[in-house]
């Protein structure tokens, strides 16, 4: 097995566990709180039916903003000026429930790719995540997401996790939550 194959095993690996961690914490809460309760012989706590059938907005990558490029200055466009490639590739979410409110922790996994002119470095991202409810925004928020890079020669992958989603219970299963690379408005 090479190393590329071996990365890339140990990240789905990772990830698959690190999904399963979040769907169940997603799913729990604390004594006092939306139905959860604590084992009396675990103290762990259980999760009710309730809980499991609970709505939990999925999360969609938005068309055009799975990819981001960066080029060293003036080299837009330019394959041998790019500095660094990076895309997400999955995403997923929790969910846990307060009085009226909800809250979300938000992940997207993905990957970085050293361009012909990378330099080992911090790295940072424009991440944004977005809440609506029709055409109304819960949630908005651009994250300037850091990644340390010190391989030129192979890709990096990367988990971003945002945990601060809250917005008031909804009525109806309506809301949608997109992730992905926001460059901000493009140069005319």
């Amino acid at each position: 097995m090479n190393k590329a194959t071996y990365n890339r095993s140990a990240f789905h690996q990772v990830f698959a566990m690190a999904l399963v961690v979040a769907a169940a914490a997603g799913c729990t809460t604390k004594e006092g709180g939306a139905g959860g309760t604590l084992s009396s012989t675990t103290g762990e706590a259980r999760i009710s039916e309730a809980e499991l059938r609970a709505y939990c907005p999925s999360v969609i990558l938005r068309e055009g903003t799975a990819f981001f490029r960066t080029y060293e200055k003036g080299g837009d466009k330019d394959s041998a000026r790019i500095v660094y490639q990076a895309a997400i590739t999955d995403v997923t979410r929790a969910c846990q429930y307060g009085p009226g409110t909800m809250t979300m922790d938000v992940a997207a996994a993905g990957r970085i790719v050293p361009g012909p002119q990378f330099k080992a470095g911090a790295i940072t991202m424009p991440i944004r995540v977005v809440a609506m409810q029709g055409d109304a925004v819960l949630y908005s928020k651009l994250h300037k997401y850091q990644v340390s890079v010190s391989d030129p020669s192979t890709a990096t992958q990367f988990i971003f996790n945002d945990k601060g989603i809250s917005f008031p219970m909804p009525a109806d299963k309506n809301v949608q939550v997109f992730v992905g690379y926001d460059e901000g408005p493009q140069a005319k």
